[in-house]
């Protein structure tokens, strides 16, 4: 059998870190800000094809000899088709790519199929969406579990929650890495798998509460953090060298997105234990909260 760990035995030091980081990760959010990519900033859209598949890397490094150090190039589709962006509106901005990217191949020539200009306006709607979308998912979150088990259990895994999305947006700024569309759909994504970790942890909980009935609730928190730490690590381990292989392996279109995950999981893991189940004591959570309310029964007035 699993000797119980005293994970609640180092929460007032956890709560020193969690709250540390959160204070450098917020100050960083507001005074660097983030590193927003031209999906929410605007600029250039070209696309480009070739008659044989074209070598991503030996492109990005003739744009960047060519003075386009922002361009981000990614395939579009098949193999032979590219799609550049980069800042700026000038209206000659695809003739001097395709200029720059014939020293790479000249026997497999790029042409320019289209180029299109995104205004800043569209970047800014997307930046807007994209933020209400993640508050929309908290305040649904937040109402499922509320019915799921308790406010109480709401309100500790919507703080875990806050805190692994501003820890991982802290350090994305911290660094300025670029942040584009598929970094936040890696935000979302971290949302969702530090959900499923508290859930897991949470439910244990709760079926202890009827098991252990003469322990404490900090006991019943370390039994069943102890329980489920063994599915906890398997999870997170495996879900962290998918992320490594994406982020080693994944060129640089995946490579903010697999940073984000990576951060994310992390922090999720972390969160699951020392904050959603440190509010679980601080709000007292105790065995009748549990407990349904009575349905009223009606008075029989008959004599």
């Amino acid at each position: 059998m699993l000797r119980t760990i005293n994970f609640m035995g180092v929460r007032n030091v956890a709560f020193g870190v969690t709250l540390l980081l959160t204070v450098l990760a917020l100050f960083s959010w507001f005074y660097k800000g983030l590193n927003f990519g031209l999906d929410f900033t605007g600029g250039t859209l070209i696309e480009l094809t070739y008659e044989r598949p074209a070598n991503l890397g030996q492109v990005r490094e003739e744009l960047v000899k060519a003075g386009f150090e922002d361009a981000v190039v990614q395939s579009f589709g098949a193999t032979t088709d590219l799609l550049v962006r980069m800042p700026g509106d000038d209206p000659m901005l695809g003739n001097r790519v395709s200029e720059a990217l014939q020293k790479v191949s000249s026997d497999n020539p790029a042409v320019v199929k289209r180029v299109e200009f995104v205004g800043p306006q569209v970047g800014e709607e997307l930046r807007d969406q994209g933020g209400l979308g993640m508050l929309l998912a908290l305040g649904g979150i937040m109402i499922y579990l509320a019915f799921r088990f308790q406010w109480k259990f709401a309100l500790g895994a919507i703080l875990s929650l806050v805190h692994d999305v501003v820890v991982t947006m802290g350090i994305l700024s911290f660094f300025q890495i670029t942040f584009d569309l598929t970094v936040l759909a890696a935000v979302l994504a971290i949302i969702g798998y530090s959900l499923n970790d508290t859930i897991v942890v949470f439910d244990r909980v709760r079926e202890n509460f009827r098991v252990l009935r003469k322990a404490s609730l900090i006991e019943n928190i370390n039994i069943s953090t102890t329980q489920t730490l063994l599915r906890t690590v398997a999870t997170s381990v495996s879900t962290l060298l998918a992320i490594a292989a994406l982020l080693f392996f994944g060129g640089d279109n995946l490579w903010g997105f697999s940073l984000a995950l990576f951060i994310g999981v992390m922090a999720g893991t972390y969160s699951s234990i020392y904050i959603a189940n440190v509010v679980l004591i601080w709000l007292n959570l105790s065995s009748e909260d549990l407990i349904p309310p009575a349905k009223a029964e009606g008075v029989d007035d008959r004599p």
